[in-house]
């Protein structure tokens, strides 16, 4: 196994070149948050497979990472960028841009693009998000998330998870695990999009406005938020 290591290393830089150190325009990031909001509006008007109304009444934190890059060379490899909002004591806060990646081994010929969402259920999951970087299944407690507008296992999170994850690819939505998953700051796109630096801290609690690019992603959480809980 500590052979293949090094390979893996070098299988990963290949799958996805420059990825992880590509420079992102404004536009890139307007994108990333446009395909955000398109992601969470086709799930959550899909009443038999959707995020339960009772996880979204506790739900602290809502992320989305449109379109993540599963590809597959000898070894898996997985990269995303996404935005995540934080609720806060006067409604749900501006965006910050986070990134996510892994890597699996398995012999696998493909790829495909898959949509993840992360919902934060807790205080808990929320500093998680703070951190600059914290891994699935280790540093947080996560779960697959249940799915179905009223689902009976909508219960089963309380267990102890402090994130439950989502996928959805070619259009089937449903709970996903991605423990070993690492979640990081994307602190250079957060700074490019708000044209100057921001801690992810002041954002999430909602010292930052929300620019007027990033309302219609916010306000698709906050209303999400709303209709649970008048339900």
């Amino acid at each position: 196994m500590k052979k293949l290591l090094p390979v893996f290393s070098i299988c990963l830089g290949l799958l996805i070149p420059g990825v992880a150190n590509a420079a992102s325009t404004r536009d890139d990031l307007q994108a990333r948050l446009d395909s955000a909001k398109v992601v969470l509006d086709e799930v959550l008007n899909t009443p038999d497979r959707t995020v339960p109304l009772n996880i979204l009444q506790q739900a602290t934190c809502v992320g989305v990472i449109p379109g993540m890059i599963k590809g597959a060379f000898v070894f898996g490899a997985e990269y995303g960028q996404g935005v995540v909002t934080c609720r806060t004591g006067h409604g749900w806060s501006a965006p910050v841009f986070i990134r996510l990646a892994g890597g699996s081994f398995g012999f696998q010929i493909g790829g495909q693009a898959t949509d993840l969402i992360l919902v934060a259920v807790n205080d808990k999951g929320f500093q998680d998000l703070l951190k600059n970087k914290f891994k699935i299944g280790g540093d947080v407690a996560a779960s697959a998330g249940p799915v179905g507008r009223n689902s009976q296992a909508a219960t089963d999170w309380k267990m102890g998870a402090e994130l439950l994850t989502y996928s959805r690819s070619k259009g089937l939505f449903a709970g996903v695990d991605l423990n070993g998953e690492t979640v990081s700051q994307n602190s250079e796109d957060t700074s490019s999009y708000y044209g100057q630096a921001h801690s992810f801290q002041s954002v999430l609690k909602g010292d930052v406005d929300v620019p007027e690019g990033a309302v219609p992603f916010v306000r698709t959480v906050a209303h999400a938020f709303i209709q649970s809980k008048n339900q």
